[in-house]
């Protein structure tokens, strides 16, 4: 149990100090550096939050017209079980990210987006499937809409896989709905 209580106070420890990151405006700040807070809820009874640091490409130095590109990191805390007994995963991820506009609803523009990045899993036995390695592709596919002021609203389908590399590989399968903002 000892063990238990150590290894949760450094993720608490880690969130907390990322929050106050995402949250404290630096003097170098500009509008391609921003955050995002996603609410994940996965198979079964995963439930998690996710912090992100985005770092978006200026639109004149992106080779195709129209499509936005942006660089995530982040910091993931995943729960699954009840509140007694319950298995917590840290997962930390790095993705790039196409956005590319598929539609207005009420002068909002609404972009598809897709991305491939990497993660890596604290734990490989969670939520009752043995996902064989730490190292997983972090796979997205979502519609985002530009609320304006640098700030977006998002749905997000995720999807956590190793592709194979090791069996077994079930996979792990989330949505998401994610703030963002430019700072």
């Amino acid at each position: 149990m000892r063990s238990t209580e150590m290894k949760l106070k450094h993720p608490l420890k880690a969130l907390m100090l990322s929050v106050a990151a995402l949250l404290a405006t630096p003097t170098y700040a500009a509008s391609n550096h921003g955050y995002a807070v996603d609410y994940i809820q996965g198979e079964g009874d995963v439930k998690g939050l996710k912090l992100a640091y985005q770092y978006h490409i200026p639109n004149e130095k992106l080779p195709f017209q129209h499509a936005r590109l942006y660089f995530e990191s982040s910091f993931n805390i995943w729960q699954y079980g009840k509140d007694n007994k319950h298995q917590t995963n840290i997962v930390l991820a790095m993705s790039p990210v196409i956005q590319y506009p598929v539609f207005n609803l009420k002068n909002m523009p609404v972009y598809v987006e897709f991305g491939i990045g990497v993660s890596l899993l604290d734990d490989t036995h969670f939520a009752g499937k043995n996902v064989s390695t730490h190292y997983q592709f972090e796979d997205r596919l979502g519609l985002v809409a530009d609320l304006g002021d640098d700030s977006t609203l998002a749905v997000r389908y995720l999807h956590y896989s190793n592709a194979g590399f090791k069996s077994p590989n079930p996979g792990l399968d989330f949505i998401s709905l994610s703030y963002a903002k430019r700072f």
